[in-house]
């Protein structure tokens, strides 16, 4: 489906006024394209699966320590999902989602808040958090789907209301700094054959378009803290319960 270039100029002001980003990222790698780029901007114009995109940013978060990416990114599909929130103390009386209410008694037995601010979380840690919080899911390492496969996943999911895909890889095999990181997808364009990461940490780097190809040898990367698995995606189909 293509839309028309206001409709993604407006979108992409939309997600610039939520939070803006640093000021100073870091240099983008060339085989990245800044969604800020009027290339970025084409390949959303021009994207057939692009139902997430404006639900995430809708409820866009900057990961407010250097272990949070896997908590913010959880935090921006439990409020698009419209998941019951607990009450936020930054918003009285009104209930949502965020990094600060987002972990509970439920998370504590999955992965200890102490453990998360030091060492953040794996994949399979990433999906049972989605799960226990809410979210319907499954978990699949980038070792056991193939390229195709994991192609196929995300582009049904990221052309659906109410299908999210949360990516966890390594940042150095897509040429970006320090290791494994998580993000939602946003977009995929099948002209280019790429996929719309928004980026959590945003004071690093802007929301990048990367090929499949990239995407999913970073997230074939073995993972210290889960015993040298590999790192992959979680495919959210939905609230918990809700179909």
């Amino acid at each position: 489906m293509i839309v028309s270039k206001r409709f993604a100029s407006a979108v992409l002001v939309a997600l610039a006024l939520i939070g803006g980003a640093a000021a100073q990222p870091l240099p983008l790698p060339d085989r990245l394209i800044d969604l800020g780029s009027s290339a970025g901007e084409r390949m959303l114009a021009e994207s057939g699966a692009r139902s997430a995109y404006a639900s995430l940013g809708s409820h866009f978060v900057t990961q407010q320590t250097q272990s949070y990416c896997g908590v913010a990114s959880l935090v921006m599909v439990l409020n698009a999902l419209r998941v019951p929130a607990p009450a936020a103390a930054q918003y009285p009386p009104f209930h949502y989602f965020t990094q600060d209410n987002v972990l509970n008694d439920a998370t504590e037995k999955i992965r200890p808040r102490a453990q998360i601010e030091l060492h953040g979380m794996t994949l399979d840690q990433l999906g049972a958090l989605a799960h226990a919080l809410g979210a319907s899911g499954d978990i699949r390492h980038a070792s056991d789907v193939s390229i195709d496969a994991f192609r196929a996943d995300a582009v049904a999911h990221l052309g659906r209301p109410g299908r999210y895909v949360l990516v966890n890889y390594l940042r150095s095999r897509l040429g970006q700094q320090t290791g494994g990181h998580i993000s939602p997808l946003g977009a995929y364009d099948a002209a280019a054959d790429r996929f719309l990461i928004l980026d959590v940490s945003r004071y690093k780097y802007p929301p990048v378009w990367v090929t499949t190809a990239d995407l999913h040898a970073a997230m074939n990367t073995p993972d210290a803290d889960s015993g040298g698995r590999s790192r992959g995606y979680v495919l959210i189909d939905g609230a918990a319960g809700g179909g």
